[in-house]
């Protein structure tokens, strides 16, 4: 009961302090709150849009591996730029032989994409995506087709002129009208649209099958030199297999088919999305030490104005601590009424901070295309980080009050 009457009073000693001397509490609690406001502000920004990048990733799926030219991530200096430019492309029939030797995957899909005009009678969508893909694209990806279907078997391998547009590409094209069996005209061949891929909208890099054309491989490698254009084998992995165990067979049957030596270095890159996660775990971790910095100087500045109003309120309140003393207040008593004071005007600072942040979640989510939340962990941050600099900034001016002699503090007239 003690420490609650204790914690009580010194809450509203600090409200006190607050209604009493506003323009001075409010001034030294400034710097608690841009401090709060900016470390809180960088971390739930971030936090957001790193949840929104993983979001993504995590959509392409963990069981994935893209078999490439170029790797995502470069195995360091020792290895030269031109070498990894001499690699071969992946080709159409490597896909096929992996499917053949492969005990590990389960479906296999081969794509390239090049940019066309795409034509329906006077309009036109100029430097559309075309997705080259073959039949197991929509079993290896995530797409969904909102309207028509996908490919056939049939249609994929005997490279039939058909199309899914982009719901933005069909809207375009098409207005508002009917687009399932529209013929539209891309490499100057006239193709038949069967589906529209369904509204997505931009993801967090900025692109969408919104904006994309799909077209069967076997149909497009015959109108394009798809052996010079960056093209990808994406491989995914049975239900019962790890990532690792297909990568390292995947290894094997790559160089197998393409008669490397035991001692010649791979000629292709085996890509997996973790390697994006953990290069944006990289930045990621260098922005936040970067938002300690910057708030970290606005919370050395609020901890000094904390310490300064600490010390004029043992100043103003001497006589007070003489006659509380006087009458048996040990020196702990004393001590722990100011700094629970000290520690509630911090968090004060810091909950302003807060909800500044709040504010601008509000703002950014209403002005952009961007859902924005306040965590419960930073809130938690910010709280604790509030009451620390509280304690350490105020235990100096608890413990000069707790010192304080009876007889002379009662003899103050401040």
């Amino acid at each position: 009961m003690i420490l609650f009457k204790l914690i009580h009073e010194s809450f509203l000693f600090a409200v006190g302090s607050l209604v009493v001397n506003k323009v001075r509490t409010i001034l030294s609690l400034l710097g608690i709150t841009i401090g709060i406001f900016s470390i809180i502000a960088v971390f739930t920004v971030f936090d957001n849009l790193e949840n929104s990048i993983k979001t993504e990733i995590n959509s392409l799926g963990n069981d994935v591996l893209f078999i490439q030219k170029w790797p995502w991530a470069m195995g360091g200096g020792d290895y030269p730029w031109w070498k990894y430019l001499q690699r071969p492309e992946p080709r159409f029939r490597e896909m096929d032989q992996i499917l053949k030797r492969s005990n590990t995957v389960d479906k296999a899909t081969y794509m390239f994409n090049v940019s066309r005009n795409v034509y329906y009678r006077n309009n036109v969508v100029e430097s559309v995506q075309i997705m080259a893909v073959s039949q197991d694209y929509i079993k290896v990806m995530p797409l969904e087709i909102g309207d028509g279907r996908y490919f056939t078997e049939q249609e994929s391998h005997s490279a039939k002129n058909v199309a899914i547009l982009g719901y933005d590409i069909a809207k375009n094209l098409f207005g508002g009208s009917e687009v399932i069996g529209k013929r539209v005209k891309i490499f100057g061949r006239k193709l038949d649209v069967i589906g529209v891929v369904k509204r997505k909208g931009d993801d967090i890099f900025g692109s969408s099958p919104d904006k994309v054309v799909y077209v069967p491989a076997e149909f497009a490698k015959g109108l394009v030199d798809y052996r010079h254009i960056g093209s990808s084998i994406i491989v995914k992995a049975k239900s019962n297999v790890g990532i690792d165990e297909m990568k390292d067979e995947l290894t094997g049957i790559m160089r197998s088919i393409r008669k490397l030596k035991p001692a010649a270095d791979d000629d292709f890159a085996l890509n997996q999305t973790d390697v994006i996660s953990k290069g944006f775990d990289q930045l990621f971790g260098v922005i936040s030490i970067v938002g300690w910095i910057i708030g970290g100087f606005s919370l050395l500045v609020g901890g000094f104005g904390i310490a300064n109003i600490m010390f004029v309120s043992v100043k103003e309140r001497t006589n007070q601590i003489g006659i509380q003393k006087a009458l048996g207040a040990k020196n702990y008593f004393i001590l722990l009424q100011f700094l629970f004071e000290a520690v509630f005007l911090s968090l004060m600072g810091g909950v302003v901070g807060l909800l500044l942040v709040l504010i601008l979640t509000w703002v950014m989510s209403g002005l952009f295309d961007f859902s924005m939340t306040l965590s419960m962990k930073n809130i938690v941050l910010g709280l604790s980080v509030s009451a620390l600099i509280g304690f350490v900034s105020g235990f100096i001016p608890s413990w000069s009050a707790s010192r304080l002699d009876p007889v002379e503090a009662m003899r103050s007239n401040f």
